[in-house]
């Protein structure tokens, strides 16, 4: 039961993702609302899929891990600055190699942090997908280890149209390669937040807002160099080492640890 409705939350996920893009490029004059539509089917296939499997008790239990907000400081802490801490860690490691700082961004931190909170519902459109209801049902069934590491796999791969549509966002023309190495990694580290936070789709949200609102403090200084080219900057290098080096210990750490009893209720 688990396998089938992981194929069908992945396989709809793909193919209402993908078509939306596609016609996001066919109708531009309402291109950025369509593709928004695009960016939110992981949640609206996981609530979906829910819904027909659990009815009003399934979509409750879903929700009731959106505003999952008891939890300690500490996890608050690693969803808002673990991303910025290896950022400003690949940085001081640039310095000491090289004797040369990566370029920083100007951006007021009051700024970041607004951006950070008021982007929260846009990261939920992918996150009530990715980590309400694709993980919970990976943890149990091949560990939270493993199943971060083939849900960060998936997770790149939904972004691959972006690399080579879309002129408009981040991805365009960037690494497709680097980039799913990267993303793996956060994966496993979002993990880690989640079997420490009971499953909380709002730390996971943080987290992924975070990620994305503090992606140029430090500048990676990347040109568009193609999407299956593997060449980048030396600050990327550093960041993507750090990355790893914390996601083998998150992997390590989960290897033992016994799915959570809300996850394993949907065995």
């Amino acid at each position: 039961m688990t396998s089938d409705s992981l194929f069908k939350f992945f396989f709809y996920t793909f193919a209402a993702s993908w078509l939306c893009f596609a016609v996001a490029l066919a109708v531009p004059q309402f291109g950025g609302s369509i593709f928004l539509l695009g960016v939110f089917m992981p949640s609206f296939v996981a609530i979906l899929l829910t819904a027909k499997a659990g009815g009003t008790t399934g979509l409750q239990a879903l929700f009731d891990r959106v505003f999952q907000w008891r939890v300690g400081a500490r996890w608050y802490v690693f969803a808002a600055g673990y991303m910025l801490a290896i950022r400003l860690v690949a940085a001081l490691v640039q310095r000491l190699a090289t004797g040369h700082w990566p370029q920083f961004s100007h951006i007021a931190w009051y700024a970041l942090v607004a951006v950070t909170i008021v982007s929260l519902p846009v990261q939920a459109g992918e996150e009530i997908g990715w980590r309400g209801y694709a993980l919970p049902r990976l943890g149990p069934r091949m560990g939270y280890a493993g199943g971060s590491v083939l849900l960060g796999v998936m997770w790149a791969l939904w972004h691959f149209p972006t690399f080579y549509l879309f002129p408009g966002n981040g991805n365009y023309g960037q690494s497709f390669p680097l980039f799913l190495v990267g993303v793996t990694a956060i994966s496993v580290a979002m993990a880690w937040l989640y079997v420490h936070t009971n499953g909380s789709i709002l730390l996971a949200c943080l987290m992924h807002s975070a990620i994305d609102q503090t992606h140029e403090i430090v500048q990676s200084g990347m040109a568009v160099i193609g999407p299956l080219s593997i060449n980048t900057t030396l600050i990327s290098w550093i960041t993507l080492l750090l990355l790893w080096i914390g996601a083998a210990y998150f992997i390590i750490r989960m290897r033992t640890m016994k799915p959570l009893a809300i996850d394993a209720a949907l065995t």
